[in-house]
């Protein structure tokens, strides 16, 4: 099993990017201090694995949420478009359904090995008004149980300076299409 940990020069590099776009961006995180967040990250060394997984896919992991009662910090994937792990179908089920030309893989199993979840269609709307997002690409999100059940799954993305909420069948896959990670520090 892979082990998920960084080296010492991995943590430090990636410390230095996930700061400098803290501070770059700090309309998505008023009022929050880069220290406590990367004391907080150096304590739990699986999650800075797992934000290096989102950073190596071009993701772009920034904080945009922070939960005083849970004293947890949100990161979403800020990249303008959607990361590079595009192509996918939504989860294992519909993948394994496909009789022909199957991707890759999907985006629920995908997320799940990088220590991260899909984004909710809440979080997904939170993240738009923290920028424009997807306006070229789209996004799987955390489908209900109940349109899951019939086949189908949900995706968004942002046109005309709206969030649109889209169905597909779960076995579908294109290349523009691939989805946001969230992780919870």
């Amino acid at each position: 099993m892979k082990k998920k940990q960084l080296t010492s020069e991995q943590t430090k590099s990636l410390l230095e990017v996930l700061k400098a776009r803290f501070e770059k961006n700090m309309n998505r995180h008023k009022d929050l201090k880069w220290e406590k967040i990367q004391t907080k990250l150096q304590e739990n060394p699986e999650k800075l694995w797992s934000l290096n997984e989102m950073e190596e896919s071009e993701g772009e992991p920034d904080v945009v949420d922070y939960d005083k009662k849970t004293d947890k910090y949100f990161f979403f994937d800020c990249s303008a478009e959607s990361p590079k792990r595009r192509s996918l179908c939504y989860d294992y089920p519909a993948w394994e359904s496909r009789k022909a030309n199957k991707p890759e893989s999907n985006a629920v199993d995908k997320a799940n090995e990088m220590g991260i979840e899909l984004l909710t269609e809440e979080q997904y709307r939170h993240l738009q008004q923290l920028g424009k997002f997807d306006q070229k690409t789209s996004s799987w999100v955390q489908t209900p149980a109940s349109i899951r059940e019939l086949g189908g799954a949900i995706f968004c993305d942002r046109r005309y300076n709206t969030v649109f909420l889209y169905h597909n069948g779960a076995d579908s896959y294109y290349a523009a299409r691939g989805f946001r990670g969230s992780l919870n520090v």
